[in-house]
């Protein structure tokens, strides 16, 4: 499941704008599928400066422990809470009520360079 509204990462982020310089941020089906069962999630701050490429919080399963990493660079202006008490919202509806954070961009037309549906769904297609 790839919407198409949406742009991707090669780590497996999706973003979504939601304004002309805020996007909402979250990380894919196919992710949260490799991952496993969710069963914590560690989200920066509400005001915290994140940098496109780094690690800006974690996805714990019953298999391991993944970075979230930054699609953009930008400022944190929400954070989904409700994923403290219950992190299976990442499994259950990834691109819905399993949502991550919200950024201000620094810079709005970087989403432009991120990837399209068709080239994630193929980055992700097995061999």
């Amino acid at each position: 499941m790839v919407p198409e509204n949406l742009k991707y990462t090669q780590d497996h982020e999706w973003v979504q704008r939601t304004g002309a310089d805020s996007v909402r941020i979250g990380i894919t089906d196919y992710a949260q599928s490799q991952l496993g069962d969710v069963v914590f999630v560690q989200l920066p701050e509400v005001g915290q400066q994140v940098t496109a490429g780094d690690s800006m919080g974690e996805v714990e399963s019953t298999k391991s422990v993944s970075d979230v990493y930054a699609p953009l660079t930008g400022e944190v202006v929400a954070r989904n809470d409700a994923l403290e008490q219950a992190p299976e919202l990442v499994n259950s509806d990834p691109y819905g009520e399993g949502w991550m954070v919200e950024l201000r961009l620094a810079d709005p037309a970087a989403v432009d360079t991120l990837m399209g549906a068709n080239a994630y769904q193929e980055q992700t297609e097995q061999p």
